[in-house]
């Protein structure tokens, strides 16, 4: 496929076209824009981390989140100590919440008020702000389910369970975005790949779908390895029910909802937001680690030496398919050429796993 612009180390076009798309200088996203002969300087603004409201773009912004940020992780930490659900679930996320999202807006404006090559939030900051989202409206959520389906819970299957878990966290996921990224006007929906589905579109999908078979095979020998160090397998998402009514439910989810959402999360969003201010490379690398941390932020283990195997296994088998999905992205400029892969992916071990345990001897 001929490219479609140049850019960057490796010869791929950009995902997102713009006149800052080919930068690729190692100084971080705050870096003022040169000014030109006949513009001036801009004149010097408080750092980021300056607790002042003097020459800030949006006070009100720079405030409440840091009030909220640091008084919602207190609380947290707070709750945790004293082992008060409210606090930890509630009111504890609530303020982080808020005061998360207000600072990713804030970064917005202030970067824009530099002249910064990227003018918006962090990648970082708004998926801290999307774990704390999820954790304070998940629980919300889980309560309100807990309401209307306790009469008959030993009804609902937890694919059903999975699958309500699955599209709150698409929603989640494109409101922060929303709110941060969409809203101050940092990038644009096409800016992040997504440019209608289409003929082009589905030429992406499947070039990325075609990448599935080899990752899957990379992935299972490094988690073959990880496994044999560590001593502890990661546990699935979607563990296989055994049912055919299960697994369609779990490929909704698996192959569907969760694809599209992170990759307009983690390459839509992350990949392109650091391609403005570093090498395409380093912008892979970096949603790469990104990607395999989201994915062990919530692990659970009785023992610190549990812990760090479950961390290690958890994020090292995610490492080859996250950095895979990052660069079809940039190859082909077309976020549906990452989700093919994902899609696939994630389809195809569900698919295997249900196969291994609907043939195991009872």
């Amino acid at each position: 496929m001929a490219s479609r612009s140049s850019a960057s180390d490796l010869g791929w076009p950009a995902a997102g076209t713009g006149a800052n798309s080919n930068v690729t200088t190692d100084d971080e996203d705050d870096r003022p824009a040169l000014a030109g002969p006949d513009q001036p300087t801009p004149p010097a603004r408080p750092g980021l981390n300056t607790f002042t409201i003097e020459g800030r773009a949006t006070p009100a912004l720079f405030v409440i989140g840091w009030l909220g940020s640091i008084l919602g992780l207190s609380i947290v930490v707070a709750g945790v100590l004293g082992g008060s659900i409210l606090l930890v679930y509630f009111v504890g996320p609530g303020l982080l919440s808020l005061g998360l999202v207000a600072s990713a807006g804030n970064q917005a404006f202030e970067r824009r008020a530099r002249g910064a090559t990227y003018a918006g939030p962090s990648p970082i900051l708004v998926f801290a702000a999307v774990v704390a989202v999820t954790y304070f409206v998940g629980a919300m959520l889980g309560l309100l389910l807990n309401a209307l389906l306790q009469p008959s819970a030993a009804e609902v299957s937890a694919p059903v369970v999975q699958l309500i878990a699955g599209a709150f966290m698409a929603l989640v996921y494109g409101g922060v975005l929303q709110l941060t990224v969409i809203g101050t006007g940092a990038l644009s929906w096409s800016e992040m790949g997504f440019r209608g589905f289409g003929r082009q579109a589905i030429a992406d999908f499947i070039a990325g779908a075609s990448l599935a078979l080899p990752v899957i095979g990379i992935t299972l020998i490094v988690g073959a390895i990880l496994v044999t160090i560590f001593g502890v397998t990661s546990p699935s998402p979607l563990e296989p029910t055994g049912q055919l009514s299960g697994l369609a439910l779990q490929l909704v989810v698996g192959a569907i909802i969760a694809p599209v959402a992170e990759e307009m999360l983690f390459r839509g969003f992350a990949v392109t937001a650091w391609r403005r201010s570093i090498s395409a490379n380093r912008a892979i690398l970096r949603a790469t680690l990104l990607f395999a941390v989201a994915h062990v932020v919530s692990i659970e283990a009785t023992t610190l030496g549990e812990a760090i195997g479950l961390i290690a296994v958890g994020a090292g088998t995610r490492l080859p398919v996250a950095w895979v999905l990052g660069w079809i992205f940039v190859r082909r400029g077309s976020i549906w050429a990452s989700i093919g892969l994902h899609a696939t992916f994630n389809a195809a071990l569900l698919v295997l796993a249900h196969l291994a345990v609907t043939s195991a001897p009872t």
